[in-house]
């Protein structure tokens, strides 16, 4: 035991210190500090409290559609919210429509790419008009996104947007199911919405529990006439859904750890294959659950979370269209290398274990694992630099710009401010 007039720790506590160095330590002011560094360390090894919640049920597998039928109440009035018409010629309209031919239906089309908040205002004007009471997405996330956010409006007194800038404001509304035809973002299996609004060039996410739905319909045939394009944006969102809530720090969840790691590879392994292949029924299968698996929160239990790509994101389609995926494919590779300290033993474990990557010193190993995420995004058809889309060196400012008029700072430890948006999005460039 160590003393000076009253105990004040133990060697065991201070590991490998010699009694010496801490004698010196204790006649300074340093002494409180360090103690407070290790407590800080030992921290963040542990995993976080969390509770967990997700009541969707997920119905799998071909043929399923046709459980529409008993999944909702003949007695309810459905609102079939879609997308721009896909539905109708690859025959899932036709599905649907035989599935609820004996209930009272009224059908939605046009909601976008990114949900366009008058849009979403058309469709909650048709719903009171009809009296609806039960609403069902066919289509992908985007279109269920706008579908949960058409519920909470539907019972809102005041400005719908409110909602959005506001989620303590939602509340539970009508029931909301989905019909899913592209795997991408998770949202047939969370409580997150993504609703924008062109006139304000705004795009903002939201979460609230009453944002489950209560069931969502997988069938993975839905997909196989899905274009390039979109299975190259919804593969690359459903890998960075993953990395969001796994590159951070150690958080000893070694079972989330693992979770997530596999779902990794399994992305890395058919994504590009899916590509090649779309009407492979067990390749869209495996993507199919890895994109709803990616963002329903298991793999997010007691582990902290990044979202500074996703958010960061949102500011690049505001402000220039671009889809989400490419926002993403843009970002994160040298949102990587700025954070490359700070996240340095998760990159190290993601280099191992994802990558198989072993040799080399510490900071070759990093390296290489990033230029392997960016190779990742470029196989799947991606491109990951702001100028092969046309944009030059004034999106560094005006993305800076945007993120210090939200007033927040993001990632795991808070410290992507807006100068470290411009480093991102320069290096980027």
């Amino acid at each position: 035991m160590i003393r000076k007039r009253k105990q004040i720790c133990t060697i065991s506590e201070f590991g490998i210190l010699s009694i010496n160095f801490v004698k010196i330590f204790m006649r300074k002011a340093f002494l409180a500090k360090f103690v407070n560094s290790i407590c800080f360390l030992q921290n963040v090894t542990k995993m976080n409290n969390f509770s967990f919640q997700n009541p969707t049920k997920i119905i799998f597998g071909k043929g399923t559609i046709a459980q529409l039928s008993t999944e909702i109440p003949i007695d309810k009035r459905v609102m079939i919210s879609f997308g721009g018409g896909s539905a109708k010629r690859n025959g899932i309209y036709e599905q649907v429509m035989d599935a609820l031919k004996n209930h009272f239906i009224v059908e939605f089309w046009g909601i976008e790419a990114n949900p366009e908040y008058e849009t979403l205002l058309k469709a909650v004007s048709l719903a009171k008009e009809k009296n609806v009471n039960f609403l069902l997405a066919v289509g992908g996330g985007s279109v269920l996104d706008g579908t949960k956010f058409i519920s909470q409006a539907m019972l809102y007194e005041g400005e719908p947007w409110d909602i959005v800038k506001n989620p303590a404001l939602a509340k539970p509304s009508y029931p909301v199911a989905a019909v899913m035809t592209m795997p991408a973002t998770g949202s047939e299996m969370n409580h997150r919405c993504v609703v924008s609004y062109r006139a304000k060039k705004e795009k903002l996410a939201f979460m609230s529990r009453h944002l489950f739905p209560i069931f969502s319909i997988l069938d993975p045939e839905v997909a196989y006439s899905l274009p390039k394009k979109q299975l190259t944006n919804g593969i690359v969102d459903s890998f960075l859904h993953v990395m969001e809530q796994y590159m951070t720090y150690p958080a000893n969840a070694l079972l989330m750890d693992r979770w997530a790691e596999g779902i990794l590879q399994t992305i890395i392994e058919v994504g590009p294959k899916v590509i090649a292949n779309p009407s492979d029924y067990d390749l869209m299968s495996n993507y199919m659950l890895c994109a709803t698996m990616a963002l329903n929160e298991f793999i997010s239990m007691g582990v902290p979370q990044d979202w500074a790509t996703h958010r960061v994101g949102q500011e690049l389609t505001a402000l220039y269209e671009l889809d989400h995926g490419q926002t993403l494919a843009i970002l994160y590779p040298a949102l990587l290398q700025v954070l490359r300290k700070e996240k340095h033993e998760k990159l190290l474990q993601y280099a191992d274990r994802v990558w198989g990557i072993r040799k080399g010193s510490e900071e070759e190993r990093v390296d290489a694992v990033i230029a392997k995420t960016e190779e990742f995004f470029k196989n799947v058809g991606m491109r990951t630099r702001f100028h092969e889309y046309g944009i030059g060196e004034e999106a560094v400012e005006a993305i800076a710009e945007r993120v210090r008029m939200r007033g927040m700072a993001y990632g795991e430890h808070k410290s992507v401010t807006p100068d470290l948006v411009r480093e991102i999005v320069k290096l980027a460039l």
